[in-house]
């Protein structure tokens, strides 16, 4: 088993007054050559945007993006056709294929929001842009890796354009869960949102992240109530 840790003090740091960002991977102005993604994984953006702001319409083509909404709610709008909100607990995806252009803004005037924005890069390109959303409640079981996206329509969750799989836990204090790759020669990518835990030995607080790879399978131990997710990526491209 190999590991690399990255402390939540460690990422690159914007602060553009509506929008406050912190950067897991180069991104944008912030670079890092020793920080460019994990495997497919490119982006890991831990946003906060006050109310009324967000992103105006911007476009994208050959990446698959990811937005689950920490506190608040998302305003969404795109270029084929889709218009609405995602609430805290929901998990939106957009393969931009071809191109699409969208903006994603705060879906309240006053209050702030915050949310993740995940990049990952495809195993196909040029495909047809196309949008999903997904309510995790649904699919949340307590003190487990729940799945919440995965390469495969039929599957819980939404799916995407790569031999990727998501996983998101809520766990108590004293919980101890293995998480099983679902291809031995994927790595894995865990974000801390909230709380503490132990794995393989490394201590994570609140938004440290820590990357493992050549293991089947890994260990958490919850030092303190703890919202963790999980990101199963191919290393090689």
């Amino acid at each position: 088993m190999k590991t690399i840790y990255h402390a939540s003090d460690s990422r690159g740091d914007a602060n553009h007054g509506w929008l406050k960002s912190r950067h897991t991977f180069s991104f944008a102005n912030y670079h890092n050559p020793k920080r460019m993604g994990f495997g497919a994984l490119r982006v890991i953006n831990d946003d906060f945007v006050i109310g009324g702001h967000g992103f105006g319409k911007h476009s994208h083509r050959d990446m698959e993006i990811i937005s689950i909404p920490l506190a608040g709610k998302l305003a969404h709008g795109d270029s084929i056709g889709n218009e609405g909100v995602i609430e805290t607990g929901e998990i939106q995806v957009m393969s931009a294929g071809t191109g699409i252009t969208h903006s994603e803004m705060n879906g309240d005037n006053e209050a702030a929001m915050k949310f993740l924005q995940i990049w990952v890069m495809p195993n196909k390109t040029n495909v047809t842009p196309r949008y999903q959303q997904v309510d995790m409640n649904a699919l949340m079981q307590p003190n487990e890796f729940s799945q919440v996206l995965s390469p495969n329509a039929d599957d819980a969750g939404v799916w995407i354009h790569q031999d990727a799989w998501f996983s998101m836990g809520n766990f108590d204090k004293g919980v101890t869960q293995t998480y099983q790759l679902n291809n031995p020669s994927n790595g894995v990518y865990i974000l801390v949102i909230s709380g503490e835990v132990v794995i393989e030995s490394n201590t994570l607080s609140t938004r440290d992240g820590l990357g493992i790879w050549d293991t089947k399978s890994f260990t958490m131990n919850v030092e303190a109530a703890a919202r963790v997710l999980v990101m199963e990526v191919p290393l090689s491209l």
